[in-house]
């Protein structure tokens, strides 16, 4: 009877796996913004190490706060390492408890690191002939490895034996410490030799085999190179020592010692609970046959928001008719079927789809292949009469579907002359208007929030970057899995979320009557796109060439010789070396920077960083619209179709891509040239119309400031009206730099911005500024109470709220380093004016589209919007009509104590008509 071996000791490195967690995941947070990444990563990697090696014993081993024996031989040991991050030294304690909860020991011994506890029970293990696993992160831990010790890095699941360590370093076990030591590490702020990376410590270990025998050699070390080793000869027994884990630490405690104990389920469900670990609570909900109450109002612990059960997956790849028809039959009497496409490009305008995937049920769910065209491909269902099977299904608006951003779905199959109708639910979108900065909103990110679970990777069966393979080049073996994975999921994440919407104020109103009908919308925008004159562009890039050209040589005479204006090396060396400009921010490595703010600086007194800047400018513009535009004319439509994203800022705001509409600048002569060239078709003209000064009027209706809210009613203009106020003069009496003066702290307050903000944006004293702002909150104390009411509330809730309660959660409004908390207040105050902003203008996009649909399907249509502004394209004999129902649609999209300004502009491109 041959011998069981004994299953290897598992001794993790929790310190290691902290940081890599909390850099590696998304920055999740509960519903009470309590920081949750790092937990959830370092407890699914403690877990995955149970399941992956059964029977064994699982150690876990944290750092000790304060220092160790290693400070006592070099003070300046990690003296370069930054504090901790608050939201990720808040998650230590509960991911403490955690473990102690699931019955694992949980090592953490003062003066010593978590590496020398790991390396002294390593040491003991290998004495007594038991096999040691070690999971870690660290480079460091590779001196371990020997016979009997492994690593395992259970984030990227690489193990790591001899052989492992020598091709990834290039030198043996042995070896790592002289290579660490020569090396150096500037995190941990050891020596090392200057100048000396790993190639160079690996051909002198291959060579001279230790430290020792190399020293003994130095002298024959050529170069600058071996200067420096020799310079390094006094540091590096030091090094040495550093970088050497103690394997005989004294521990009160041996192997035998540390005993696993019986997982604490209730203590466990309670953390899983309160840290909103969705999945986990439900794993452990099914396995417990008594579970306690939870809190009926905190939305993020009652019934509605557990996460649903594990499911048993019965997955199908559908290439049989009658199987097909089964499905639709019951498709046909569902009430809501989870819907997706799966297609040859992320371009929607370019994509073609290659097969569809359906789930009514969780775990249930069918994908219908019918473009899969590599070489020995089976038989699949022609498309075209798929396509035409489904069009009359998926174009009933009575029918409700579910997607995961099925704007995109609704895009792709108009190349196939479908309009999908029914959009009933987006997870995309449920997940956003939830929390917006909780995680990313893509499946893969929510299906690992929400339902505790990892999804095939689009890059796990496709690979990546110039090799990756469209959907149509796969196996079905392995895309039928995928496909009908993302009509599970999305299924089983609107089960998740949608409940947790009607618990938690008004979010089901922000998800119902603002993004939700928005999609269909934004989606008849994307596909009209937009006209732009190519030719226009061109002839502007070639002047912004010719223009930077004549910069170049201008900043080359200033610096008396030729240099590359696009290297921040050289530019120090100019600004700092030779022409001895003042330094005025470091980068963090404590060179003088060259960044943009410091340039804008520097160019108020100095030539050659004006010049620089202009460069930089123009470059900018080049390469992102005059060169880019053309290229993003589509060849069946000759016009430019952008992307609108729902669920990307944070305060609701809508953003765009390819091409970006967001950025043209509007207040220089080379960014209106830029929207010359979007232009009206022939016989249209481009209407554009945008809220006047709306975030002022916002501030004015939240605040109830009787100085703006009179001033506002009045008519008057309100930088005007602020400055008489605040320099104590008449309305006709304010000159045109106190106008300038009075905007800049208008809208300088709505943004949070402080007395050394308002000094350098108007170039005045410190002091100066502050009277300024003083003078205003006197004028309008209305506002200062909103803004002390508001940081107020958002320190207590944690969150706030638009005048329709859109949230934006602040994870950082009570972090205890004071720069990221002031960062979060300013936010506070900004984001209910932006984010309402937002609001209004998408309940006008919304109404004006189906006005526009309704009343003058040919005469007009919506094709951008940027900001504050919704740009038309109107046919010339009805211009008046529809500007007229524009602004009064835009004005009337809500009610606020003032009145909602719209201006319109009418021109044959954009810049005229802005």
């Amino acid at each position: 009877m041959t011998e069981q071996k004994t299953p290897p000791v598992v001794l993790v490195d929790g310190s290691s796996y902290l940081f890599r967690a909390y850099h590696a995941l998304p920055p999740l947070i509960t519903s009470k913004n309590q920081p949750t990444g790092a937990i959830k990563g370092v407890i699914a990697m403690i877990r995955r190490l149970d399941q992956d090696y059964p029977g064994s014993k699982v150690v876990v081993v944290f750092d000790a706060k304060g220092k160790t024996f290693r400070h006592d031989l070099y003070e300046e040991y990690k003296a370069n390492r930054p504090p901790m991050p608050d939201d990720l030294a808040v998650q230590i304690e509960p991911i403490h408890q955690m473990v102690k909860a699931m019955g694992l020991p949980l090592l953490i011994v003062s003066g010593v690191e978590a590496d020398d506890v790991i390396g002294t029970l390593a040491n003991e293990a290998t004495h007594k002939g038991i096999d040691v696993v070690v999971s870690t992160g660290d480079k460091d831990m590779a001196q371990l490895v020997s016979e009997h010790v492994t690593l395992i890095n259970t984030m990227t699941n690489t193990p790591m034996d001899r052989e492992g360590v020598k091709e990834k370093f290039g030198v043996t076990p042995e070896q790592i410490i002289d290579y660490l030591a020569l090396v150096g590490d500037k995190v941990d702020n050891i020596p090392g030799v200057n100048k000396c990376g790993p190639k160079t410590a690996v051909k002198w270990l291959q060579t001279y085999d230790n430290i020792d025998n190399l020293l003994e050699h130095a002298g024959e070390i050529k170069g600058k190179i071996g200067e420096y080793l020799r310079e390094a000869v006094d540091i590096l027994p030091l090094s040495r020592e550093l970088a050497t884990i103690k394997m005989d630490v004294e521990l009160a405690f041996c192997l035998e010692d540390l005993q696993e104990r019986e997982q604490n389920d209730a203590e466990l469900l309670e953390l899983f609970r309160e840290h909103e670990l969705r999945g986990w609570t439900a794993e452990l909900e099914t396995k417990a046959s008594n579970v306690p109450s939870v809190s009926e109002n905190h939305v993020a612990e009652d019934d509605s928001n557990r996460a649903p059960a594990p499911v048993e997956k019965r997955y199908s790849v559908i290439t049989d008719q009658e199987e097909l028809d089964e499905w639709v039959a019951r498709l046909k009497k569902s009430e809501l079927f989870a819907f997706d496409t799966e297609t040859t490009s992320l371009r929607y305008m370019n994509a073609e789809v290659v097969g569809v995937s359906f789930a009514i049920e969780p775990g249930e769910a069918a994908y219908v292949p019918f473009g899969h065209d590599y070489m020995g491909a089976p038989e699949q269902l022609d498309r075209e009469q798929v396509l035409a099977q489904l069009k009359p299904l998926l174009e009933d608006p009575k029918q409700k579907k579910v997607g995961q951003n099925l704007k995109y779905d609704k895009n792709v199959l108009a190349n196939h002359g479908i309009c999908l109708n029914g959009i009933a639910e987006d997870t995309m979108v449920e997940s956003y208007v939830l929390n917006s900065v909780s995680s990313r909103h893509n499946m893969d990110s929510l299906a690992r929030t929400y339902l505790g679970e990892e999804t095939i990777t689009f890059e796990s069966i496709a690979g990546k970057g110039a090799k990756q393979l469209t959907f149509n080049q796969l196996d079905l073996e392995q895309a039928g899995p995928y496909a009908a994975e993302d009509a599970d999921i999305t299924l089983r994440l609107h089960q998740a979320i949608r409940p947790q919407l009607a618990k938690v104020g008004k979010l089901q109103s922000v998800y119902e009557d603002i993004d939700l009908p928005l999609i269909p919308v934004l989606s008849r925008m994307e596909q009209r796109g937009t006209l732009i004159n190519a030719s226009t562009l061109r002839q502007h890039s070639q002047e912004l060439a010719e223009r930077m050209a004549e910069l170049e040589k201008d900043a080359h005479e200033v610096a008396g010789e030729n240099f590359n204006l696009a290297s921040p090396k050289q530019l120090q060396a100019i600004f700092y070396e030779k022409m001895g400009l003042p330094v005025i921010k470091k980068t963090p490595k404590g060179a003088p920077s060259t960044a943009e703010p410091v340039l804008q600086e520097l160019a108020h007194e100095h030539e050659l960083p004006r010049l620089i800047l202009e460069h930089r400018s123009l470059s900018k513009l080049k390469s992102t619209y005059t060169d880019t535009l053309p290229e993003l004319i589509h060849h069946r439509t000759g016009r430019v179709h952008t992307s609108y994203h729902q669920a990307v800022t944070a305060t609701g705001r809508l953003s765009s891509s390819e091409p970006n509409l967001q950025n043209i600048p509007i207040r220089t002569e080379q960014g209106r040239r830029i929207r010359q060239a979007f232009i009206a078709e022939k016989g249209y003209k481009l209407l554009a119309a945008d809220y006047s000064q709306i975030e002022l009027r916002i501030m004015a209706h939240l605040s109830g400031d009787k100085g703006l809210l009179t001033a506002f009613a009045n008519g008057e203009d309100i930088h005007k009206a602020t400055a008489a106020e605040v320099f104590g003069v008449t309305l006709d009496e304010v000159s045109s730099d106190q106008r300038r003066s009075a905007k800049a702290i208008n809208f300088g307050l709505i943004y949070g911005m402080s007395a050394f903000g308002l000094a350098r944006q108007l170039d005045v004293g410190r002091k100066v500024a502050q009277q300024y702002i003083d003078l205003y909150f006197e004028r309008y104390p209305g506002v200062l109470q909103y803004m002390d009411n508001i940081r107020k509330q958002a320190h207590d809730d944690g969150f706030v709220e638009t005048l329709f309660g859109r949230r934006l959660y602040l994870p950082e409004i009570n972090a205890r380093n004071k720069q990221l908390q002031q960062a979060a207040e300013r936010t506070a105050i900004n984001a209910p004016m932006q984010g309402t902003a937002a609001d209004i203008i998408k309940l006008a996009m919304i109404d004006v589209e189906s006005w526009l649909l309704a009343e003058h399907p040919d005469t007009a249509r919506m094709t951008m919007q940027v900001h504050d502004e919704l740009i038309l394209e109107v046919k010339e004999d009805a211009v008046d009509e529809i500007r007229e129902g524009l602004i009064q649609r835009m004005s009337g999209a809500v009610t606020l104590a003032v009145p909602l300004l719209v201006e319109a502009g009418l021109g044959d491109n954009w810049d005229q008509a802005h």
